[in-house]
């Protein structure tokens, strides 16, 4: 059970709600606060105040008074009409992880709702209630108004939900789970679609999955290190104290730890035109500073995001008998942290790529034959990784045109009233889906690692020269590594001969996302 509190809500707690299914409860701690906002708002209305959202209309609108007998019209026009989105819905989990964003924020006791409405959402949550909502049509800025108000649309019988697994209408939905439909009261509406809550949830969940394919990156390029015969003298804590870069030297310390014990590293390893290798290429020493760096940006960007997951950003706010406009809809700082991570996590598979690309290629390898291929690659019958490696350049170059900020563009709305907004929800999606590009890139380098590994332990015939370049052959793999490759092994066996890849890609990506490697 997590509860609803006056204390932060983590990104794994949400993680929990969203995907695990885990029941949500409002704790005690929060309900006086709710009742007393909700209190303040009912004061106002009895004394016949002009309160933006509560007794006029809203946007450009908001000199139009409302009468008090058109209130609950009001907000449930605000939802029916502002629910606009286009486009293939949302996953479940992020719409899950929305309706626990919203629960949270409304509970906080500065937006004047009922009990009985944030109840409603935990409701929804706990009896798998998932509202459809499509995922294009918020400009991030008042808030996510679209894909909210298609959130809310079931609660008022409207819209569609999913139900054990069947998509029906919003009626449906409720009355199958038990959940009472809302008459929505002055100020919920505004509320309730008012506010940051879907950029949020996609970039909470997008956080959560980059820190760990992240830590399976690390891994993984340890095991390409090894792989290519790479160096370790570039990870020597010393180089990365001197720059002062704590993500730098989190991930050099990393690399060191994951391949301590390895044979496979050589820090003297003979070069074919002679002489004797006494650097590796950039995708292999600066591993610690590409890493780093988005390691940096993702404490970062988790910062910004769990703040906002406990923010409060509806519109008035309700401070005792103050109700105040503002404007904690705008979801800039979240358009530029979800901005950040799509460039920071491109970057992991830039460099990833380029590690595949040094395997494959036998001017590159460092004695591997080209593209990995076991049998005789003279009679070039078997192509090998060759097309692994298009494969990840392609989704490279893909992730070059996604990581263009959505943040820097803004288009005036609702009559120029609302002239400036964030595009939070676009970054926070394109950052999604850079993470899920990334994690494609970081499998193949992964399998890839695993074939070259196979490669140098099994010394076929092609390696009729690997003993004049390499000396003996090495026989461990590091502390992290060696379970990192059985993982790969348990699941795909290594390519004797060419055979459909597609598979093999596939379930390596599996075992990231399950937070196996």
């Amino acid at each position: 059970m997590i509860k609803i509190s006056d204390k932060s809500l983590t990104i794994g707690e949400l993680v929990q709600v969203a995907r695990n299914y885990v029941q949500v409860e409002l704790d005690d701690v929060v309900i006086d606060k709710i009742k007393a906002s909700r209190a303040s708002v009912e004061q106002m209305l009895e004394g016949g105040r002009i309160v933006y959202g509560i007794t006029t209309g809203f946007g450009s609108l908001a000199n139009k008074a409302i009468d008090a007998a058109d209130v609950q019209e009001l907000q449930k026009n605000l939802i029916v009409s502002h629910a606009t989105g286009v486009g293939a819905p949302f996953s479940e989990d992020v719409v899950r992880a929305m309706l626990l964003l919203r629960a949270k924020s409304l509970s906080q006791g500065y937006s004047g709702v009922r009990l009985e409405l944030i109840q409603a959402l935990i409701d929804m949550l706990n009896k798998k209630v998932t509202p459809i909502v499509p995922e294009k049509g918020s400009l991030g800025s008042s808030g996510d108004l679209c894909p909210l108000s298609h959130m809310v649309l079931p609660l008022l019988g409207e819209g569609e939900a999913i139900f054990q697994g069947v998509r029906m209408s919003g009626a449906d939905a409720m009355e199958k789970a038990g959940i009472k439909q809302i008459v929505l009261e002055a100020k919920e509406g505004l509320a309730l679609n008012n506010g940051t809550q879907c950029m949020t949830a996609v970039g909470a969940l997008a956080v959560y999955d980059a820190w760990e394919l992240f830590i399976t990156a690390e891994k993984v390029a340890s095991m390409s290190l090894e792989a290519l015969n790479g160096r370790t003298d570039a990870f020597d804590p010393r180089i990365h104290q001197v720059r002062g870069q704590v993500g730098q030297r989190s991930v050099s310390a990393k690399i060191l730890e994951h391949t301590k014990g390895s044979t496979f590293i050589n820090n003297s390893v003979p070069c074919r035109d002679g002489g004797f290798r006494v650097q590796d290429a950039y995708a292999l020493r600066c591993i610690p500073q590409v890493l780093g760096a988005s390691l940096d940006a993702l404490n970062y960007v988790s910062d910004i995001i769990e703040n906002e997951m406990n923010a409060v950003t509806d519109n008035p706010l309700i401070f005792g008998d103050d109700a105040i406009s503002g404007g904690n809809f705008h979801g800039q700082p979240v358009a530029l942290a979800m901005d950040f991570l799509g460039i920071a996590m491109a970057e992991v598979a830039s460099i990833s790529e380029r590690r595949t690309e040094r395997m494959v290629n036998p001017d590159l390898s460092n004695g591997l034959p080209a593209y990995l291929v076991a049998q005789d690659s003279k009679k070039g019958l078997h192509s090998g990784f060759m097309i692994v490696q298009y494969a990840a350049a392609a989704l490279v170059s893909e992730n070059k045109i996604l990581a263009h900020p959505a943040s820097v563009d803004s288009i005036p709305s609702s009559n120029n009233q609302e002239d400036h907004v964030s595009m939070g929800t676009i970054a926070a999606r394109k950052a999604a889906e850079i993470i899920e590009n990334a994690l494609q890139v970081v499998a193949m380098e992964a399998l890839t690692a695993a074939q070259a590994i196979d490669l140098r332990l099994i010394k076929p015939d092609w390696s009729e020269n690997q003993d004049k370049w390499f000396g003996e052959k090495p026989s461990a793999l590091g502390a992290a590594t060696r379970p990192l490759y059985e993982q790969i092994r348990a699941k795909v066996p290594a390519m004797m001969k060419d055979r459909v890849i597609a598979p093999d890609i596939a379930a390596v990506a599996d075992l990231i996302r399950q937070e196996k490697l």
